[in-house]
């Protein structure tokens, strides 16, 4: 079967036992090994059709792997189709309309709208893959000023289960298009998308630290400073306790800080009018606030760039208050003994709780803030990260909102599970979709 796969397709067709399988299967968590009876690096759409049509006739699951963010869950059977070769990047600045790979990272798509002036509305982290990123709608740094990330696509062109080619847009297949603004998985294999692009050669951004005796004063002090909070300026807030290892920066190393990160895609004077209460809350540690080139918008979260062991979870909130400050503090307040290497809260709203013309899938546009949570000690990641967290949703329940972003879901326990993110209303939908572009369920969500 593998001879009769490989002739079908321009790409690579490995098993497991070929030196290629698994650098080709390696996602970006360190401790999931996917092991499918094949992997598939493609090479064009068709090379993807062809790999789901020989799944079917075969009787074999369908997975699909590009920059492996977001991968919890071992991969083993079926066709694993990895879209790593498909990361071409061009751009259009009459138009203003980005065509991305399905294999691409946001970090070419900065660079090469930022020769034209433009930039995407892009996720916190450069090095994650644009099209997963996109199909779970996409809570970026500047979710306040410019919304949901997928409310930018343009269009999508994928491959769905009986190996047909389709472009979904508003006005080609417009249910399958609405289902891929925000559903996540289980429509098809998406090969491409077109993504509008905005104006911005800058914005003043980027964060503050202030070491741990602060903690109490910049948490309480930021949750008041939300509820007048200016629309246009995004905020995070993140307690993180840094390991004393080398690839650290030698300032944060072996510390605990409360890193407060701000965006705000204006004029530096302006913007640090805007920031100066934020500064003003305590001693500042390191202040990494300044004018920065939308290229460098990684330097916002400063997220981790190189492949490593991970456990993250997440929850949405309505609001928050100094009961929550109070109870978040019991967690991770100074000299608290904690299992998370970060608890982040963000704060949304503004412009990402208004949907798109003709509507989308995406999920928690109603909540104010989501919690994020992120390990990074494996012996943890089993059974004290997950009770840990447990414990923290039961306190949490008062602020606790009924939606939530499949981006920030961690680990999916199950199909229930994997449902949960979404209202009662979108996951009906969502479900008719599927059945209709993918009636024998071929593809994993």
């Amino acid at each position: 079967m593998t001879q009769s796969l490989a002739s079908r397709v321009s790409g690579t067709v490995y098993t497991p036992n070929d030196a290629g399988y698994a650098p080709e299967s390696a996602g970006f968590n360190v401790l999931v090994t996917h092991s499918p009876q094949y992997v598939v690096a493609v090479k064009s759409t068709k090379d993807v059709a062809e790999a789901i049509r020989f799944a079917r006739e075969n009787q074999l699951p369908v997975s699909v792997l590009a920059t492996g963010h977001g991968t919890y869950a071992s991969i083993t059977s079926g066709v694993l189709i990895s879209t790593k070769a498909l990361n071409h990047v061009s751009i259009d600045p009459a138009t203003r309309i980005a065509t991305i790979g399905a294999g691409a990272r946001w970090e070419p798509v900065i660079e090469e709208a930022a020769k034209h002036g433009l930039t995407p509305i892009a996720g916190s982290s450069t090095n994650v893959g644009v099209v997963g990123y996109l199909l779970g709608g996409g809570l970026g740094p500047l979710v306040r000023s410019h919304g949901v990330s997928s409310d930018y696509v343009v269009s999508y062109t994928l491959v769905t289960s009986d190996g047909e080619t389709v472009e979904a847009s508003a006005e080609q297949h417009p249910d399958l298009f609405w289902a891929l603004r925000g559903g996540k998985g289980g429509f098809g294999i998406v090969t491409e998308v077109k993504l509008k692009l905005v104006e911005m050669r800058s914005l003043y951004a980027g964060s503050l630290f202030f070491a741990e005796e602060h903690i109490e004063a910049v948490l309480r002090g930021w949750v008041k400073w939300t509820s007048e909070a200016d629309a246009r300026v995004s905020t995070s807030i993140a307690v993180m306790r840094f390991p004393p290892f080398d690839f650290i920066p030698p300032p944060l190393q072996g510390r605990t800080v409360i890193n407060l990160r701000f965006a705000f895609p204006g004029s530096t004077e302006e913007g640090a009018k805007l920031a100066a209460p934020l500064r003003a809350l305590a001693p500042i540690y390191l202040d990494m606030l300044s004018e920065l080139p939308v290229t460098q918008i990684a330097r916002i979260h400063n997220d981790p760039d190189k492949p490593s062991p991970v456990w993250t979870n997440g929850m949405m909130l309505t609001h928050v208050d100094q009961d929550l400050a109070t109870t978040l503090l019991r967690h991770v307040g100074a000299g608290v003994q904690t299992p998370y290497f970060m608890l982040e809260l963000r704060h949304l709203g503004g412009a990402s709780q208004k949907d798109v013309a003709g509507g989308s899938a995406v999920g928690g546009r109603g909540g104010n803030f989501i919690v994020g949570l992120v390990g990074m000690h494996p012996p943890l990641f089993e059974t004290v990260l997950p009770g840990a967290t447990e414990g923290l949703r039961a306190e949490l329940k008062p602020w606790l909102s009924p939606e939530m972003s499949i981006n920030f879901m961690g680990k999916v326990r199950d199909a229930q599970h994997f449902d949960s993110a979404w209202p009662d209303a979108i996951r009906a939908k969502l479900k008719d979709v599927r059945g209709k572009y993918d009636p024998h369920k071929v593809f994993a969500k």
